[in-house]
C-alpha cells in the first residue's frame, strides 16, 4: 500500500508541476511606493561621544548649542540673525543622566513654515546626548529656540546672546 501512496503523490505532484507551467502567470505585482527618507540620520562622526561636564545650566545650553550646529552642517547658519525671520520653533528636550533624549515637547510652533518644526526635533536627536546632566539640579530639561531664516536654515538663539 505504501508504494502506491508514494507512486500517487509523486504522480500528483508530477501533474502540479506539468499545469503551474500551462496556467498564465500571475499578475505584475504593483510597484513599490517611493522610499520616504529616512527620519533619523545618526549624528556625524566628528562629534564626540562624551563631552566635558558644564558646571551649570548656562554653561550647558551653550554647549548644547554648540553641538546642534556641529551635529547638522549645511542646516545652520551663521552670523546676524535675518529680519523677519520665517519660523520660531521653541523645544523642550527632557534629558536621561547621560543627556540622551527622554522626550521632546513642542513649547512653541510657528503660524507659519510648520515644517520646521519636525526639522528642529530631528536637528536635536542628531546631535544627542548633549552630555552628563546628573549633577546639575533637576528637572533635566534643555530648551532651545530654533531661528530659522527664509533658506529654511536654523541658528540656535543660545548662541545669539
Amino acid at each position: 500500500m505504501r508504494c502506491i501512496d508514494r507512486q500517487r503523490a509523486a504522480a500528483v505532484a508530477a501533474a502540479s508541476l506539468a499545469l503551474a507551467g500551462c496556467m498564465p502567470s500571475p499578475p505584475p505585482s504593483p510597484p513599490a511606493p517611493p522610499a520616504t527618507p529616512q527620519t533619523t540620520v545618526p549624528a556625524p562622526a566628528a562629534l564626540p561621544v562624551t563631552l566635558p561636564r558644564a558646571r551649570n545650566w548656562d554653561e550647558y545650553r551653550e554647549r548644547a548649542a554648540r553641538r546642534l550646529v556641529a551635529a547638522n552642517p549645511g542646516r545652520t547658519y551663521d552670523g546676524p540673525v535675518s529680519e523677519p525671520l520665517l519660523a520660531i520653533p521653541v523645544l523642550e528636550a527632557e534629558l536621561n543622566a547621560d543627556g540622551s533624549i527622554r522626550r521632546i515637547k513642542v513649547l512653541r510652533e510657528p503660524r507659519q513654515a510648520k515644517d520646521t518644526v519636525p526639522m528642529a526635533i530631528e536637528a536635536m536627536r542628531r546631535a544627542a546626548p548633549f552630555g552628563d546632566v546628573s549633577h546639575l539640579p533637576r528637572p533635566w530639561t534643555y530648551v532651545e529656540v530654533f531661528l530659522y531664516d527664509d533658506a529654511r536654515k536654523f541658528k540656535p538663539r543660545t548662541l545669539e546672546r
